[in-house]
């Protein structure tokens, strides 16, 4: 084991027995919304995954250790300190270890950690990815180098709707990551359930996604796979307000000169903002629903 990896007891127990255990990041709890609706939100995902079978691994830094699975005080501590925690990517982790400081853990360092504790499923909103005018900035998620390295399977939403979709999809398609549309053969946009771009292949139930990923480990294929899963309907923004909204954040992103990791989380604020809150409203029913499918899959894949 990692010298510089803490399991939570309850998460390590379920691992050993062959459990289900789903990874949860916690750069939304951090950067993603505020105080306290950021700690309400984190604590009710982990308990969608409890009613759906598994046991929840939200998965943070913490004074230099790594940690898969907080206590409620933890999610707390992170909640009410918010935006003042690094938000830590791969090129992190050793400095904030070494310095004993706290990360905020991106899709990258959540299946990192993950599948340094051997969990397999990890549940999030929407992954990173290339970023508009990227052949200009080279403005590319290291969310997407992760899923070419690493074996988890990562649940979301799909791409978060300010990225360029279809380069995302084909920069994924070139580091060979398998993308999976549950229940739809469209990848979702995060706010929306359709992007007009399709996915490798459409999987229709828990059981089929699981066999999918089961598969992938046995051969030994390298990195992870996506699961597009959609936002349900009910909780589904109309495109004729959100994506004039998104290009109205990414204009004044753009004027203000923000780069690098500060990108998504002033974009998704400024989305927010523009929306009077709906999209903050869609962004938590999307992550709940995909805690659920991805507790389902995760019972699956211990069978």
């Amino acid at each position: 084991m990692n010298k510089y990896l803490d399991i939570k007891p309850e998460v390590k127990e379920a691992i050993e027995a062959g459990k289900p255990v789903v990874a949860l990041e916690s750069t939304i709890i951090s950067h993603g919304m505020p105080y306290p609706q950021n700690v309400e939100t984190a604590l009710q995902v982990e308990q969608i995954i409890r009613e759906n079978g598994a046991v929840p691994a939200t998965i943070a830094i913490i004074g230099g250790r790594l940690k898969a699975g907080l206590t409620p005080e933890e999610i707390e501590y992170f909640g009410k300190k918010g935006p003042e925690i690094t938000k830590a990517s791969r090129r992190d982790l050793a400095m904030l270890c070494a310095k004993g400081e706290d990360g905020a853990c991106t899709v990258t360092t959540t299946m990192m950690i993950a599948h340094m504790a051997g969990i397999k499923v990890f549940a999030t909103g929407g992954i990173g990815g290339v970023h508009r005018g990227a052949e200009v900035t080279m403005d590319i998620s290291a969310d997407l180098e992760e899923l070419a390295q690493t074996p988890v399977m990562v649940i979301c939403a799909g791409c978060k709707s300010i990225l360029d979709i279809g380069l995302t999809l084909e920069y994924l398609e070139t580091h060979g990551v398998p993308v999976i549309g549950f229940g739809t053969e469209d990848m979702p946009a995060f706010y929306t359930q359709k992007s007009g771009f399709k996915v490798d292949y459409k999987v229709d139930s828990h059981e089929e996604l699981a066999k999918f990923f089961n598969t992938h480990l046995e051969l030994g294929l390298k990195g992870g796979i996506l699961v597009g899963n959609p936002i349900p309907d009910e909780y589904s923004m109309d495109p004729d307000v959100i994506n004039p909204a998104i290009d109205e954040a990414i204009e004044e992103c753009n004027r203000l000169g923000i780069r690098g990791k500060a990108t998504t989380p002033f974009l998704l604020a400024k989305v927010k903002d523009i929306t009077g809150g709906d999209s903050l409203d869609s962004n938590i029913r999307l992550v709940f629903n995909n805690a659920k499918v991805a507790a389902l899959t995760a019972a699956e894949l211990c069978k």
